[in-house]
């Protein structure tokens, strides 16, 4: 058979069950509405709204008691009979196997070429909720959910502006999933703009079922280690971004939206440094300092006691040395091994049940650190090194820029053990270098950083209060 949809109902669900695999959540009933009308209808259980089917469809075409046929088409339905006035018609299998498998009704009726779609789509969803991945004291406390409806309304209730435009395409062969596109007119780059929606048609796979996929997809980079696009569960942090003319991405069935592009200083910027009196960046310094002791901080030690002792004070020295008498082992190797055995323990508490994931984590740490000290594995201060690294590694608020310190802290320690701190500052220069080299949608990276200006630093590491601002921003 074609792909084309036949005048005999019989034909219709015959091929549409062969299709679907005679699947037994498919539901298919038929009605005699009268001598001259007959009505098939086909819905997937589950997906569509049983009670919606019962009282805006089924109850609607048994008023049909005298008409024919022939005088049913699509102006009539939506106005005269069904109570759902979201109803359209398709001509093609393909067209009704793509609602059906969205949550609508597919409505046939004998001696017609074409069906009826019913939107009776069944929506099960979580409330909306407090974030759990990036928490503030101060400021909104409701977070984005697996529904890409409630997420844009969440947005629109922020920016009641008319130039807050909407894309919207379908990316997945298999999945064929939402991916919305979400921006102010006149204040986005339209060159941006351009370069986000060629990427996205450009993504050619089966299944998209969560944001991470369409980031991989888009990235500048797949090799960098540094995120080039940002992502949040914080309607406020996406609101705020597009008023600054950057563009949001979001993907129906994942709380996290995606915002484009993405610079190195968006990671390091709390939606909550808006909501309290402005500390002229002293936050964001100090966020800065954990990422550099999150990168450096075991290099450092392991340059300075194998290469550079002389510039450690003699007594800390001293007390270094009696600490590391009796391990057998260099400070590179005492340092990957703690470092690979914080890692175990950080994902082994992210996959436990949350009940005992904390308790594990801190209880291993413990136990293993005591151990590994009194066994002559490893030194105290070393386990002090380790630990201060741990802890600054949480303190920025973008995580994925944690990540990329993780991955850099390993050779960064590979070049302190072999060349001391020239090697620290060789691997700094070629750091320095990519992220110079690095772009986000056609923006530079360190674009707010380098080259300095004095404008763009009111709101980077700094940031000025609002008042100051707004009065610099009307003079110019």
């Amino acid at each position: 058979m074609t792909n084309t949809l036949d005048k005999c109902l019989q034909n219709n669900i015959t091929k549409i069950k062969s299709d679907l695999g005679n699947s037994t959540d498919l539901i298919i009933r038929f009605l005699n509405v009268n001598e001259k009308i007959s009505v098939g209808l086909v819905y997937f259980n589950g997906l569509s709204d049983k009670v919606m089917i019962e009282h805006s469809i089924i109850d609607s075409l048994l008023n049909l008691k005298e008409l024919d046929a022939s005088d049913v088409h699509l102006e009539f339905l939506k106005e005269k009979i069904l109570a759902n006035p979201e109803i359209s018609k398709a001509k093609d299998f393909q067209t009704v196997y793509q609602a059906l498998l969205s949550g609508d009704t597919a409505i046939f009726i004998e001696g017609h070429e074409e069906a009826f779609l019913a939107s009776t789509r069944k929506i099960e969803e979580r409330s909306v909720a407090e974030p759990t991945t990036q928490v503030v004291i101060r400021g909104p406390k409701d977070g984005f959910v697996e529904n890409i409806t409630v997420n844009i309304a969440l947005i629109r209730r922020r920016i009641k502006d008319q130039n807050l435009w909407l894309e919207t395409r379908e990316i997945g062969k298999v999945t064929k999933t939402s991916v919305s596109m979400l921006f102010l007119h006149g204040t986005a780059d339209e060159e941006i703009l351009n370069e986000v929606r060629m990427r996205l048609d450009k993504i050619d796979t089966n299944a998209i079922l969560e944001s991470g996929y369409i980031e991989e997809f888009i990235q500048d980079s797949a090799f960098s280690p540094f995120p080039t696009v940002y992502n949040t569960e914080r309607p406020d942090i996406i609101a705020a971004g597009i008023l600054e003319g950057r563009i949001a991405i979001l993907i129906d069935g994942t709380p996290f939206v995606l915002l484009v592009p993405a610079l190195f200083n968006h990671f390091i910027q709390s939606a909550e440094d808006y909501y309290n009196r402005s500390d002229f960046g002293l936050i964001r310094i100090l966020r800065l300092a954990c990422l550099g002791i999150s990168l450096l901080a075991p290099s450092i030690y392991i340059a300075l006691t194998t290469f550079h002792q002389e510039t450690i004070p003699t007594v800390l020295l001293i007390s270094l040395a009696a600490q590391r008498e009796g391990v057998p082992f260099p400070a590179f190797f005492e340092a990957f091994f703690m470092e690979i055995i914080f890692e175990i323990l950080r994902e082994a508490g992210l996959r436990m049940p949350r009940m005992v994931g904390q308790t594990m984590s801190i209880v291993g740490a413990l136990v293993i650190g005591q151990a590994a000290v009194e066994a002559g594995f490893i030194s105290n201060a070393m386990i002090i090194v380790v630990a201060i690294t741990a802890i600054a590694s949480f303190v920025a608020p973008g995580y994925s820029i944690g990540i990329s310190m993780r991955i850099l802290r390993f050779p960064m320690m590979f070049l302190a053990a072999s060349f001391g701190l020239y090697g620290i500052a060789v691997g700094l220069m070629f750091l320095i270098l990519h992220l110079s080299n690095l772009k986000s949608f056609t923006v530079p990276y360190m674009y707010n950083i380098g080259p300095f200006k004095l404008r763009r630093q009111r709101d980077t590491i700094i940031r000025l209060p609002q008042k100051i601002v707004s009065q610099k921003e009307s003079k110019t």
